[in-house]
């Protein structure tokens, strides 16, 4: 057992630290990219506007999904496997991580942010897992067999351990 767990831990998870590397890296591709002068990916400014606007969208529908699926005060301290959670394990990190920053990705019209939007992914799935062996400990089994059926940050096609 891991012994008594925070409650900044319980509510925030590895949001926080994966928001900030998140943007330390942003701001490298940012650097990176007004040095080496790479062609944009389109010449066309529309098409990366409205990706960039129907992913904010999309974002903030998961975010309020989520929000209502498992509200603040039951993080840490109530099972949710309905509503967003049905789908994904973490579908807070899964709209930012992969709806709004690939929007922002291909907004920004460079092959260095794209290329940020896919290395987040397997940095996310490092910071998630503490995260993950904390909900072990709090939800024990029932954790994982969740984890079984749902994907981190994409809902899985296949589930393991049925059958």
């Amino acid at each position: 057992m891991m012994g008594k767990i925070k409650i900044y831990d319980k509510l925030f998870g590895s949001g926080p630290v994966g928001v900030l590397l998140s943007l330390v890296l942003l701001s490298a591709a940012h650097q990176l990219n007004r040095r080496i002068h790479l062609p944009p990916v389109t010449n066309n400014r529309f098409l990366p506007s409205l990706a960039f606007f129907v992913s904010i969208l999309i974002t903030a529908v998961i975010i309020v999904w989520s929000v209502k699926s498992l509200p603040v005060a039951d993080r840490g301290n109530k099972l949710c496997t309905t509503g967003a959670f049905k789908y994904v394990r973490h579908p807070l990190y899964a709209a930012f991580l992969s709806v709004f920053n690939f929007g922002l990705a291909v907004y920004l019209n460079s092959y260095l942010y794209l290329l940020w939007a896919v290395l987040l992914h397997p940095l996310w799935h490092l910071l998630i897992r503490s995260e993950e062996r904390m909900l072990v400990d709090l939800f024990g089994e029932g954790y994982i067999e969740y984890q079984k059926k749902t994907g981190r940050f994409f809902p899985r096609l296949f589930r393991r351990g049925t059958g």
